[in-house]
């Protein structure tokens, strides 16, 4: 039987270009030992482990809370600044109910779900990006994430200490995204002059010094960058978005903001317009952090009638993770059968050998074609048999772009 551990590299500069960001990138993979083979020496599989969203925030704003309650785990959350210092991860199941369906319909043993992984990151202050209050340590492992969820406090309790001393939502996202940029900017700053001798050496293209002209202009503007590259604006800016990527900013990164809301603000329909109005273009989540640990402990059954009590149609967790899961750039192909129905995931755009490859290099590398049946059509017609009967049934060939939801089966030669 296969073994499987997960093990964490430190990826540095592999190119010119690369060259510009003086971190180190942390990645973990999933390195997967198969059976002893006939030469000796076992198969060996390694996998990128799920992408990564931090949870980043002022001390007290209840991240720990949210963290919490997205793993149902127990972390240390106390009433004072700092109280989570070494980032805590967890591997959050993304709700899907065409899961069980499938899972019904194909008698299948068990469900594997699709996962977001989160990481709390210990609250941020003013003059991190120079050090302050661990801020080195807080901004490398904000840099190690894919993307970044912003917990801002909207509610009020004087209980709970506001490292400011007031609730201002506005506030507390410019103290955090000032951070961010100031931390952009002297990577920015310490790369240009080194590219520069690239440049004049002919080590590096004059656009990846140009893309850094630029970005560092739009960081001394106060914008964060994934601000500008969703507007527009970094390309109008002469940001060449694909060279961006390589300096692994911090601000390049999607952002989530996440309002932890009491049961007002919740009903507050207005305030949180207000809110979503603020940070647009990216995606607002309002959530009550208490509420949802409460909720999690209940059982499925008691969950949903609190949530129909409350109004709600989903817990903020689920709205969180499908958010997360979106603005990673992530979607889901579906596998079924008796022994299980899982959700695999996939980068947006991926082709059907690049998708069936997720399952097992093998099938990537012997891919033949996919038969591929409509979630849609197999809960109308009730099984693949009655699905190929009225002609349902799609075989696609290598080219094909995989969509959210397909049902897919893969036929392979190795």
């Amino acid at each position: 039987m296969p073994r499987s551990v997960v093990l964490r590299a430190e990826i540095g500069p592999l190119s010119a270009r690369d060259r510009s960001s003086s971190a180190p990138r942390s990645v973990e993979f999933r390195l997967e030992i198969g059976p002893w083979g006939p030469g000796g020496w076992p198969a060996v599989r390694i996998a990128r482990v799920a992408l990564t969203i931090g949870i980043v925030g002022l001390p007290n704003v209840g991240k720990s809370t949210l963290f919490n309650a997205l793993t149902r785990a127990t972390v240390l959350a106390a009433n004072y600044p700092f109280a989570t210092i070494e980032p805590n991860v967890g591997v959050v199941p993304l709700p899907d109910p065409r899961l069980g369906r499938l899972a019904e319909l194909f008698h299948s043993a068990k469900v594997v779900p699709a996962t977001v992984s989160f990481v709390d990151i210990a609250g941020i202050v003013r003059g991190a990006s120079e050090g302050e209050g661990l801020g080195n340590q807080f901004l490398a492992n904000i840099r190690e994430a894919d993307a970044i969820c912003m917990v801002t406090r909207a509610f009020e309790d004087p209980d709970v200490t506001h490292v400011d001393g007031r609730i201002e939502p506005a506030g507390d996202i410019e103290t955090i995204a000032t951070e961010l940029i100031l931390a952009d900017i002297q990577t920015l700053e310490k790369a240009i002059p080194r590219l520069e001798k690239e440049v004049r050496g002919k080590k590096t293209e004059a656009a990846v010094l140009e893309t850094a002209r630029a970005a560092l202009k739009v960081l001394g503007e106060g914008t964060v960058l994934s601000a500008a590259l969703a507007s527009g604006a970094a390309a109008k800016a002469g940001i060449d978005g694909d060279v961006l990527s390589t300096f692994q900013l911090m601000t390049t990164k999607p952002i989530i903001y996440v309002f932890n809301m009491d049961d007002a603000g919740m009903n507050d329909e207005a305030k949180q317009a207000e809110l979503r109005e603020l940070v647009a273009p990216a995606e607002a989540v309002f959530l009550d952090a208490q509420f949802e640990a409460e909720l999690v402990e209940l059982e499925p059954e008691e969950a949903a009638e609190l949530l129909h009590d409350n109004g709600q149609e989903e817990s903020g967790l689920d709205k969180l993770a499908r958010v997360g899961f979106d603005t990673l750039g992530l979607q889901t192909y579906l596998t079924a059968g008796e022994k299980e129905s899982r959700a695999w995931t996939i980068r947006k755009g991926m082709t059907a050998p690049q998708a069936a490859g997720v399952i097992h290099t093998d099938f990537e590398r012997g891919f033949i074609k996919a038969e591929i049946v409509s979630y849609d059509d197999l809960m109308e017609y009730g099984g693949v048999a009655e699905v190929r009967a009225h002609g349902r049934v799609r075989m696609e060939g290598k080219d094909y772009v995989m969509q959210d939801g397909d049902v897919v089966e893969f036929r392979f030669n190795v």
